[in-house]
């Protein structure tokens, strides 16, 4: 450790004079040390303030620009150390020695570029203001070799998080080399290409991350981007087919874009593609196309169209999928597909596999994704069909206690979506509720959620009119009279709330009636 801090001192003095033979020495020492203690040396590195020396060995004329670009990276590595390179104002000098002819320069000014903007928003917001988008994107054309252009999608993929930075690749010409990547590798089998086929579709998806740089590329459908991408869908690579489905799940992220889309055949391909992989159970290309059709769903006007083009059948077919990932997508996107589209709610509430299926992974308590999806698709299915038998399958499947409890969910969404579901139960199948009702408690519940100050205003609204609708039943209106709910209520006639307050003056009325 002494020496350490010798070799620190020493190189103070002879950065400054340049002397070569001992400054090469120097920095040696420096690489050896952080190989055996990459953090203990970092930290001494940055206490002795030798980064701001390292700006000025990093020109084009230092002999030893390749092994400082090397102890660059190797501080970078650690997280304290990437804003101190930054303030430093290493990336500049860094950005200029991409264009060097030699290759452990550029090899090392990559990793050392790669790793400062390693999971920082702070270093990226810097990369963004420097002409780093542009000079890397040159560099990348001129590369012909496969280690080079690797070493430049490193740096490039950790930068592309960053959205001012997509959009300064996409305008730079980034994507037009991708798609020319993918047009080479798409047939080899060499395990290079098929890497480079992979980095370079992966990258594709991610400048698509960006509202700007996606809306620029969508073009209103005409872009001849999205045409190229729409063309991977139906290709026989698995990579290709998958960038595909995740590209369009991206296009699909507002309105009018989905709209386009659904116009343009595009649900077609996708159905197609699910299709090829029902039996072989490729995980992520499936999770991709469902994700992409549940994006598609969400316009108003695309969902009838999405229905009559059969796609809950297709979703159907992965029900008995295991896969919590692919489970969650086709929850999703049947509840985007039935929203407010009675008919076909109807339909999938008297689906008893489904129903079943559904009641099953409300106790899926490993994954709260798939729990939450399912109890919304259970809930959805009796709002938007508002059928009686939808809640007879229900009642009948064991459903009714998963959305007693989903009314006590944290979320205030699933919550309201809970009470009104049951209000509905109780307006149109009470009898064939009323037990399921009783053992999972909901007056208690109801009456917890009135005396709850927390409780949302539309919380308590609906937890009242369910309380009228239970009255209707014999066993229920005596649980209601045996909890004081008129108390609880009564004191909601004066809630800052005018819905809650004439709400509660019509439930004391009902209350002081029937009792």
């Amino acid at each position: 450790a002494d020496s350490l801090s010798d070799t620190l001192k020493k190189l103070k003095i002879t950065a400054v004079d340049r002397t070569e033979d001992s400054l090469e020495g120097c920095l040696d020492c420096l690489l050896q040390a952080l190989a055996q203690n990459n953090t203990e040396t970092s930290e001494k590195i940055q206490a002795s303030g030798i980064l701001q020396l390292f700006a000025s060995l990093l020109t084009p004329q230092s002999s030893c620009k390749a092994k400082v670009a090397n102890i660059v990276a190797e501080v970078a590595k650690n997280e304290f150390m990437r804003i101190p390179c930054v303030d430093a104002g290493l990336i500049s000098p860094l950005v200029q020695l991409l264009n060097s002819k030699d290759q452990e320069v550029l090899l090392q000014t990559g990793r050392a570029l790669g790793n400062i903007c390693y999971d920082s928003q702070s270093s990226k917001e810097q990369f963004a203001s420097t002409n780093i988008a542009e000079e890397l994107v040159k560099l990348f054309k001129k590369q012909i070799e496969h280690d080079k252009r690797e070493m430049i999608f490193e740096v490039l993929a950790p930068l592309a998080e960053n959205d001012a930075i997509k959009l300064q690749l996409v305008e730079a010409g980034l994507v037009e080399c991708l798609l020319e990547i993918v047009q080479q590798k798409v047939d080899s089998d060499k395990e290079d290409d098929i890497t480079e086929l992979k980095t370079g579709s992966d990258l594709m998806v991610l400048l698509l991350l960006g509202d700007e740089s996606m809306q620029k590329l969508f073009e209103g459908g005409k872009g001849s981007v999205f045409q190229r991408v729409l063309s991977w869908i139906p290709s026989n690579n698995h990579q290709l087919q998958l960038a595909g489905a995740l590209a369009i799940a991206n296009f699909a992220r507002n309105d009018g874009n989905c709209i386009h889309m659904v116009d343009n055949g595009i649900v077609e391909k996708l159905m197609d593609l699910l299709d090829r992989h029902v039996e072989d159970g490729n995980v992520t290309v499936q999770h991709a196309a469902l994700s992409a059709l549940r994006n598609l769903a969400i316009p108003v006007i695309n969902k009838a169209k999405m229905l009559s083009a059969g796609v809950t059948e297709a979703v159907l077919k992965f029900l008995k999928s295991e896969m919590p990932p692919v489970q969650f997508k086709l929850l999703g996107t049947l509840r985007m597909l039935i929203d407010a589209q009675a008919e076909a709610a109807e339909q999938l509430g008297k689906n008893v596999k489904l129903v079943e299926r559904l009641v099953e992974w409300c106790e899926a308590k490993d994954h709260a994704g798939v729990m939450g999806e399912s109890n919304r698709l259970l809930s959805a299915l009796i709002r938007h069909s508002k059928s009686k038998d939808v809640i007879k399958t229900i009642v009948q499947s064991g459903g009714i206690k998963h959305l007693v409890t989903m009314a006590t969910s944290e979320h205030v969404i699933m919550q309201n979506e809970a009470l009104v579901a049951l209000a509905l139960i109780a307006a149109l199948e009470l009898g064939t509720a009323e037990k399921d009702l009783e053992s999972a408690k909901l007056v208690q519940i109801l009456h917890r959620l009135l005396a709850d100050e927390r409780s949302a205003p539309e919380i308590k609204y609906n937890s009242m009119v369910l309380i009228c609708a239970l009255m209707g039943s014999e066993s229920l209106h005596k649980e209601v009279q045996d909890l004081a709910f008129l108390d609880v209520v009564s004191k909601l006639r004066s809630h800052e709330n005018k819905s809650v307050a004439q709400q509660a003056s019509l439930t004391e009325q009902r209350l002081t009636v029937e009792s």
